[in-house]
């Protein structure tokens, strides 16, 4: 049964960046820069035929290209921080291609996401940190400002039932504004 969730790569330029920012932050376990990623849908534990059906379904998606850009450091969690991310820009085109996806996944039968879309690239997981520990991190660093052009999307599978890297990159769609063609 694998863990499914379609997401954007992170440019190799962008992650030797956004990999400077390893470091300095008390209760940190720092994602690896091979597993960025930017999440577009969470489809979650699944059985493997319905695995295959997300894989065609989601050559149904549509979207031109498009650049984003990583705005800015923030942390999740609010008074108890549990992750730090790099946040990505508004983005009309990455908003509709999330949009896309979910209703490819509703169509499966898949229930709705329930939480508001935020996209953004995972950078640490926090355990115990302290909220003035965060506070000071992200004030020693600036707005971010890596821009990258998003040509394709993917479905990847993490470890079942627990997530996490490292990540195996199941099927690629290329940015097209017709129908995708799945590349293995």
């Amino acid at each position: 049964m694998p863990r499914l969730f379609t997401a954007l790569e992170i440019a190799a330029d962008v992650a030797a960046e956004l990999a400077l920012l390893r470091g300095g932050l008390l209760g940190a376990r720092w994602v690896e820069p091979e597993d960025y990623h930017l999440t577009l849908r969470f489809i979650g534990d699944v059985e493997r035929s319905l695995a295959n059906d997300v894989a065609e379904a989601l050559l149904e998606a549509r979207c031109e290209p498009f650049a984003l850009t990583l705005g800015e450091l923030r942390a999740f969690g609010g008074g108890k921080p549990r992750a730090l991310v790099a946040a990505v820009k508004d983005n009309a085109a990455l908003e509709a291609l999330h949009a896309s996806h979910e209703t490819l996944m509703r169509r499966l039968g898949m229930p709705a996401e329930t939480r508001k879309y935020a996209p953004h690239v995972s950078l640490a997981h926090l355990r115990r940190t302290p909220v003035m520990a965060v506070a000071d991190y992200l004030g020693r660093h600036g707005p971010l400002r890596q821009r990258m052009r998003v040509e394709r999307f993917a479905l990847f599978s993490a470890r079942p039932e627990v997530g996490g890297g490292p990540y195996l990159r199941e099927a690629l769609y290329p940015l097209r504004g017709g129908p995708f063609r799945r590349e293995p």
